[in-house]
Parts: C-alpha cells; structure tokens; sequence
C-alpha cells in the first residue's frame, strides 16, 4: 500500500513516539517508589539478593526507583540517551529475575523482558533527530 510505504520517512517521529510513550509510563512507575522514600527503597533495594548483593539495600532502592523516574524524562528528551538505556535494562533485568525468584515463570517476568529487549534495540537505534543529544 502506497500510504505504509511512505511511512519510513516519519521514522524520527515514529523514535519520538517511542520515546514519549515508554518514558512517560517510566515515569508514572517509578515516581512512587521514589517518594516512597528509605523504608521503600529497602525493600526494592532487597531485589538485588537475587544476583548475591545483599548490602546497601536503601542505596540500590533508590537507584532503581531514580532511574525508571529519571531515566524515563531523559529517554523523552533524548539525554544521555545510551547510559539512560543501559541503566534501564538493567533494572529490567534484576525485575525480570525477581519474578522467576518468586516462582511467577517467563509469564510474570514478560513485561521486565519485553522492556528490555526494546531498550536494548533503542541503544543501537538511538534517540533520533528530535533529541536533546543530537543538537
């Protein structure tokens, strides 16, 4: 069809689409864990007994919760684009592995893999010409 042909010009508005959607749904995920403050951030922080560290529980709570919040405004405005990324799969990692942990299989730790995978691909993609990175 001539009208989905054309569509592979609008490729940086489709990446900005994508960037949009996935950091503001970050955002709107990670906001309250970050204001959940310490006695939050040790029990996410506790997620990490699951590749052996187990210290610094409120370090890494917090860590995880800044950056689904922060990581999610820097993939909208396209800043420091791949170590955003790279911290995000992460984080996707570590949340997919708690679910297989908690005994939820490869249906529960879907959404964590799934979300890896698209980041992993954007790190190779990257953010586009309407990108705070590319000006």
């Amino acid at each position: 069809m001539a009208i989905l042909d054309n569509l592979g010009k609008y490729r940086n508005t489709g990446l900005l689409l994508l960037r949009i959607g996935l950091g503001v749904m970050f955002i709107i995920h990670g906001f309250p864990k970050l204001a959940g403050g310490p006695n939050g951030w040790t029990d996410l922080g506790g997620s990490m007994k699951v590749i052996g560290i187990d210290f610094l529980p409120i370090f890494w709570g917090f860590m995880a919760a800044a950056t689904e919040t922060f990581g999610g405004f820097l993939l909208i405005v396209g800043l420091f684009f791949r170590p955003a990324l790279i911290l995000l799969i992460f984080t996707m990692v570590i949340a997919a592995l708690v679910h297989f942990g908690k005994g939820d299989g490869l249906q529960g730790a879907s959404h964590a893999i799934e979300l890896g995978i698209v980041f992993f691909g954007l790190i190779f993609i990257g953010p586009g010409k309407y990108s705070v990175d590319k000006k």
